[in-house]
C-alpha cells in the first residue's frame, strides 16, 4: 500500500506513449522528404502525426532536436550479426549502413541535420550524442567478438581502445557516407569487399588481391 502511494505521488503528468513517439518521428521523416528542412514546421509534423503541437513541445524543444531523434532511431536499427569472421562482420554492417542510406527518409534527414549543424554547435553536439556515440556500440561489439575469436589482440588500455574505436567508426562512416551521398556511387558487395580489405589489411592487401 505504501509503495503504491509513493509511486502515485511522484508521477508528474501523463506517461509518454511509445506509439505517439513513433508516429511523430515517422511524420518528421515524411515531412522532411516532402518539404525539406526549411519548410518543415512543428505544426506540420503534429498534423501528420495526429497529435497536438503541445505534445511535440513536451518531448522536444524544437525542430532540431526532433529531426535528430528521427534520424537516430533509424540508425538504431543497425545490427552486427555474427557472420563468422571479422571481415564478414564488417562487410555485413557496411552493407546494412548503405541500405539505410538508400532510404529517402534516412538520406534526406541525415543530410539536413548535418548541413544545419554547420551553423549550430548545440545541434552538432546532439548529433554526436544521439547518433555517433550510440552507433560506436557496433565497433566495440565487433572488436570484442574478434578478440574472442583470436582475430585481434586484446586491448588492455581502455583509453587506447576508445581512441581506436573512434578512428574505426570515423573511417567506416566517413567512407560510406561519402561514397553514397557525396560521390553518389554504389556501395555494392564488390566495393564493400575491397573497402574491408583496405580497412583490415592496409593498401598492401588490395595490391596482393588485385
Amino acid at each position: 500500500m505504501c509503495s503504491h502511494s509513493r509511486r502515485s505521488t511522484t508521477r508528474t503528468g501523463r506517461p509518454r506513449s511509445a506509439e505517439a513517439d513513433a508516429a511523430i518521428l515517422d511524420a518528421t521523416r515524411a515531412a522532411l522528404v516532402e518539404l525539406g528542412w526549411s519548410k518543415l514546421t512543428m505544426g506540420d509534423v503534429a498534423t501528420r502525426a495526429g497529435v497536438a503541437k503541445t505534445t511535440l513541445y513536451r518531448r522536444w524543444a524544437g525542430k532540431n532536436e526532433l529531426v535528430v531523434d528521427a534520424v537516430a532511431v533509424l540508425f538504431d536499427e543497425l545490427e552486427l550479426p555474427d557472420r563468422g569472421s571479422l571481415a564478414a562482420d564488417v562487410e555485413g554492417v557496411v552493407l546494412q549502413f548503405a541500405a539505410l542510406l538508400e532510404r529517402p527518409e534516412a538520406r534526406t534527414a541525415l543530410m539536413a541535420v548535418v548541413a544545419e549543424s554547420t551553423r549550430d554547435e548545440p545541434l552538432r553536439e546532439r548529433i554526436r550524442v544521439s547518433i555517433v556515440d550510440r552507433q560506436k556500440r557496433l565497433v566495440l561489439e565487433g572488436r570484442e567478438r574478434a578478440e574472442a575469436r583470436g582475430e585481434l589482440p586484446t586491448e588492455s588500455d581502455p583509453v587506447a581502445a576508445a581512441r581506436t574505436a573512434d578512428l574505426i567508426f570515423d573511417v567506416i562512416a566517413g567512407a560510406v557516407v561519402h561514397r553514397a551521398l557525396v560521390s553518389c556511387e554504389p556501395v555494392d558487395e564488390d566495393w564493400v569487399r575491397r573497402f574491408t580489405a583496405v580497412l583490415l589489411g592496409g593498401l598492401g592487401a588490395t595490391a596482393r588481391e588485385a
